[in-house]
């Protein structure tokens, strides 16, 4: 019993070790102190002042440093979204894909606020502000889990995802936001490249469904993106359901009209 446990936790062992990483951290971290704890908060931001300065290590080691709310609560979603994408792609994907998401999505960000400060739009002073966390991957991982979905409810899924993270970065006050959708927007295109639809299990199912709330939270975190999103989201759904089952009905009609007629019985 003992090794069979041992077995399906190696099967996830990418995720259980970035977990214990972040416990470990974040332990630490409260335990030196607010004022130590600003302190690494700051020097680990991939904000533009320190990537001008080419502290690129901030790239990854952002990744293990956290300033959103109480760990406990969090976490245990964090961990359902990445064991199932390890489940289904194996370590070396799962973790491609996470950095894939945060690296990529925080240079792409980086490059919109020097655009954003340079044409006046936002102040100098945002080139400080603290960027930290693991929203970036996590969102990206949820959007890669676009590959996976059963073809008949990929529609849906997309149709989905695709108005939310519109949403979540038109309503945005914050560039974090935006960034959450450009992630999402990164991690579906990943999942071109990745094998699917998977084999789904009811303990799979469950995964997905408090990774994807998780996922939900993350981009539509404002009461009125909550309420809009969801909405938008939902009749984004039914529509490309909707379109789905027309194009399948039409591709039906079409075999069936072209296929040979039945040729007729000697009497």
């Amino acid at each position: 019993m003992f090794l069979g446990i041992l077995s399906r936790l190696g099967r996830v062992r990418i995720t259980l070790g970035y977990a214990l990483a972040l416990v470990t951290v974040s332990a630490v971290l409260v335990d030196l102190g607010p004022r130590v704890r600003a302190h690494v908060i700051a020097l680990a931001s991939t904000n533009l002042h320190n990537l001008a300065h080419g502290h690129l290590a901030t790239l990854f080691g952002s990744a293990f440093v956290t300033d959103a709310g109480p760990i406990w609560f969090w976490l245990p979603c964090l961990v359902c979204l990445l064991a199932l994408a390890e489940l289904i792609w194996r370590s070396g994907r799962l973790a491609l894909v996470f950095v894939t998401g945060h690296v990529g999505t925080t240079l792409l960000v980086a490059v919109g606020l020097t655009a954003a400060i340079e044409f006046g739009w936002l102040p100098l002073s945002i080139s400080r502000a603290s960027d930290v966390g693991v929203s970036y991957g996590a969102v990206a991982v949820l959007g890669a889990l676009t590959a996976a979905i059963p073809r008949r409810w990929k529609p849906a899924w997309l149709g989905w995802w695709v108005p939310v993270g519109i949403v979540a970065a038109v309503l945005s006050d914050d560039f974090t936001d935006v960034g959450h959708t450009i992630a999402l927007a990164l991690g579906m295109l990943v999942s071109t490249r990745l094998p699917g639809p998977a084999r789904w299990t009811p303990v799979r199912y469950a995964l997905l469904a408090v990774g994807a709330s998780f996922g939900f939270l993350i981009l539509a975190h404002g009461q009125w993106t909550t309420l809009i999103g969801g909405a938008v989201g939902l009749l984004g759904a039914l529509a490309a359901m909707g379109i789905s089952r027309s194009r399948r009905a039409r591709r039906q009609l079409s075999a069936a009209a072209l296929a040979p007629a039945e040729p007729a019985l000697n009497t």
